[in-house]
């Protein structure tokens, strides 16, 4: 866990060994933040739905901060695989999450349509 002010990065998950955090690999580190969507920050719970046949939630958290505007992040759970999670949504300039799903593998978050496990939405990508 890596701390910037008041965000949290999960950076460990997108390192290949501890010593990527040394000061001889700071591009690493600075991939991870800024690009990895496995490092977004935590964010505030905002909402969730659960698809037709329970095998997945969407959960939206808002990431909000004082040096640019919010951020909304959407957590794919694998519901019947021990409640791994995925993300699958990052948006900026954003604090609320409308989420409906269209089928069983469908998902609308905010206007984009996502087909879930594999599909994944992030602004920094587009």
């Amino acid at each position: 866990m890596l701390e910037i002010g008041s965000q949290r990065f999960q950076v460990k998950r997108c390192l290949k060994d501890e010593s990527d955090l040394s000061l001889g690999k700071p591009s690493n580190v600075i991939y991870c933040i800024l690009f990895d969507m496995n490092t977004l920050p935590t964010g505030e719970y905002l909402t969730e739905e659960t698809s037709p046949d329970g095998t997945y939630t969407l959960k939206a958290y808002v990431s909000v901060t004082s040096l640019s505007s919010d951020a909304v992040r959407g957590e794919l759970v694998f519901n019947k695989h021990n409640g791994k999670t995925k993300n699958i949504y990052w948006n900026y300039r954003e604090s609320t999450a409308n989420i409906e799903w269209l089928d069983n593998k469908t998902v609308v978050i905010n206007c984009y349509t996502l087909e879930v496990p594999n599909e994944r939405f992030d602004f920094r990508n587009q």
